[in-house]
């Protein structure tokens, strides 16, 4: 057991770790607007160039895009919609994050309150996610499809100048 308790807190901070870094706003655009906040993942997100906030951008380019009115007040009412419904599992995600970090700190860790925290966290997440990928289908929605392509290569072109960014103050 004296073997396996020290693999258990191990696996469980790096799960933590992982789980914090994966729920960390990267690029979405939930709660925090303007700030990004989809993470990474499956659906248009991924097919429109990766860590994008692709709504924000489609706004924001709306002229390039020739957006009709429609679609722009549509799309503002996606990211609205979307950062009303993430904006309290976002908070309540962090608190329990808190609360695994707090449990992880005493000395033995309370695994049966650490697993059910981290399964609560787990659903938390997977509801984002579904919002995240039910927000871009409706807003893809709105799209047409040469809009759709135009998107992709602006988001496109705006990632490969980041990551030259990225790669430039990286020192070798």
């Amino acid at each position: 057991m004296k073997k396996l308790h020290p693999f258990i807190v191990g696996g469980a901070i790096m799960t933590m770790s992982a789980t914090t870094a994966l729920s960390t706003p990267m690029a979405a655009e939930g709660p925090a607007a303007g700030k990004g906040r989809f993470s990474q993942g499956p659906g248009m997100h991924r097919m429109m160039g990766g860590g994008a906030p692709w709504i924000s951008i489609a706004l924001k380019h709306q002229a390039e895009l020739n957006l009709s009115p429609e679609q722009v007040a549509n799309l503002e009412k996606i990211r609205t919609q979307y950062q009303d419904q993430t904006a309290p599992l976002s908070q309540q995600l962090t608190a329990l994050e808190r609360e695994i970090a707090g449990l992880l700190q005493q000395t033995p860790a309370n695994l049966v309150q650490v697993k059910m925290k981290i399964e609560q966290a787990e659903k938390l997440r997977s509801e984002l996610r579904y919002l995240r990928v039910e927000a871009l289908e409706n807003g893809k929605s709105f799209l047409s499809a040469q809009q759709q392509d135009q998107l992709k290569t602006l988001v496109s072109s705006m990632n490969r100048g980041f990551r030259g960014q990225q790669s430039q103050s990286q020192p070798s």
